[in-house]
């Protein structure tokens, strides 16, 4: 076989794709080789919090890096994760009280289904080990998280290679799953878990996962008031552990520490990285109950797991870092602030036909597009409208999150927002700008 002329060495996600190559980032702000700005409304994919060029954060690890850059954490603790945790803990709810490291969002989800799992075992449980999740959602892309994840379009081509875990209907109020409206549902999708508990059997259910707002996978969908706290009920009466994803809703993305903070409730295990650390290094955590913290102890028996690179030394000064930043520059308040602000210029978009839903909470936003408004009917999937929205945004100097598969898990298109925490006014004005510049640009083309 013949070799091209100039191949990539980079085996990238689509290889038959060039990418723009960045080379630096400063603010909100990234820049490629060719010298183009481009206005970061995606944070990477949420990530970047504290936005680009923090030199606290970098500094902190350089020293980190000169003093000590790795720790076996199953032979050794170290003070930058000890550090980190009791600083963690504090922003928890009460019930959580321990945190365990891992180097990303789909290691957390793994090792919190492993701690699901050992937590029923050494209880003489061991029939427990099934765990329900949602439809329209993403847990991350290792197996087990790719288990519980519900979106149709990742799974597809694994599905030999999963656990057949079962899938609930999402809070999706805009295609609501039962064909009803809210409150005359009677949150039927939340009811749903309690159902298919009882088709499975308690006895066997060790726990349930869900974002509490869905991100990329559902385009910011934020469920009713009274969704969660029966989501909790439900769970307590059949003895099965509640695990938060707050991968992307955590730290400040929903206006509040955590996402669950806006209904009061208190998972047993939550499921933490991207913001963490704002993107400066690779760092996820698992914040673990009182309960099972202390089972664990009782049994003086360890959990039967471990990753290389977890509770690594310059990941966890980072962290603390980008969370000085975080709490200095008040950026939790300013994700609220400027949150509701960036919904009021977002609802200028729908002059365009093609925008049938604006949703979501802080500075998580999700736009939903339509062939008929009147009817929600999406656009075929064929069609890619996601997909030509994100590289015209592109093209125009944005970074958004596109995305598909939301009205039956093939057709439904999404634009997924979630811009830096320390976007301003200024910062939401250009981002709407650059949108309606790219619908109009769309709907000359699609239409």
């Amino acid at each position: 076989m013949m070799k091209q002329a100039n191949p990539s060495t980079l085996f990238s996600l689509d290889p038959s794709r060039n990418y723009p190559v960045l080379v630096r980032g400063k603010g909100v702000y990234l820049y490629d080789d060719q010298g183009k700005q481009y206005l970061d409304a995606a944070a990477g994919i949420g990530v970047v919090a504290a936005g680009y060029g923090r030199k606290k954060i970098v500094t902190a690890m350089a020293a980190q890096a000169l003093e000590l850059p790795y720790v076996a954490s199953n032979i050794f603790g170290n003070v930058p994760a000890s550090r980190l945790a009791k600083r963690i803990a504090r922003l928890m709810p009460s019930d959580i009280t321990s945190i365990h490291f891992t180097s990303g969002g789909s290691e957390a989800v793994e090792a919190a289904i492993k701690i699901c799992r050992q937590y029923f075992f050494d209880r003489d449980m061991p029939d427990k080990h099934i765990l329900i999740a949602r439809q329209t959602s993403y847990h991350g892309a290792t197996l087990g998280a790719l288990s519980a994840t519900g979106y149709v379009g990742r799974r597809k081509k694994f599905l030999p290679l999963l656990l057949d875990w079962p899938h609930i209907p999402p809070a999706y109020c805009y295609r609501c799953p039962f064909d009803d409206t809210y409150p005359g549902c009677d949150l039927a999708c939340a009811h749903a878990l309690e159902k298919t508990i009882l088709e499975v059997g308690a006895k066997k259910v060790m726990g349930f996962i869900a974002e509490p707002i869905v991100g990329a996978a559902g385009g910011a969908l934020v469920p009713p008031p009274d969704y969660w706290p029966i989501i909790r009920d439900i769970c307590n009466r059949h003895e099965v552990l509640l695990i938060a994803d707050e991968v992307l809703t955590g730290f400040g993305r929903t206006g509040k520490p955590f996402a669950l903070e806006h209904w009061n409730v208190a998972p047993d295990l939550v499921v933490m990285a991207k913001g963490i650390s704002s993107g400066y290094a690779p760092l996820g955590a698992i914040g673990v109950s009182r309960s099972i913290r202390m089972f664990f102890e009782s049994k003086q028996m360890p959990l039967d797991h471990i990753f290389t690179f977890a509770a690594n030394p310059i990941s966890t000064s980072a962290a603390s870092a980008a969370l000085d930043i975080l709490e200095e520059e008040s950026l939790v308040q300013n994700a609220a602030i400027i949150g509701e602000y960036m919904f009021q210029r977002l609802e200028t978009l729908k002059k365009h036909a093609m925008v049938g839903d604006i949703r979501g909470l802080g500075l998580l936003a999700g736009i939903e597009f339509v062939r008929d408004r009147s009817m929600r009917t999406p656009f075929p999937h064929q069609a890619g409208i996601s997909k030509l929205i994100g590289s015209i945004a592109l093209k125009n100097g944005l970074v958004t999150y596109p995305g598909g598969g939301v009205a039956d898990g093939t057709a439904g298109d999404i634009l997924s927002l979630f811009p830096p925490l320390i976007f301003t006014h200024d910062h939401v004005d250009e981002m709407v700008k650059k949108l309606d510049a790219t619908l109009n640009e769309v709907a000359s083309i699609a239409t």
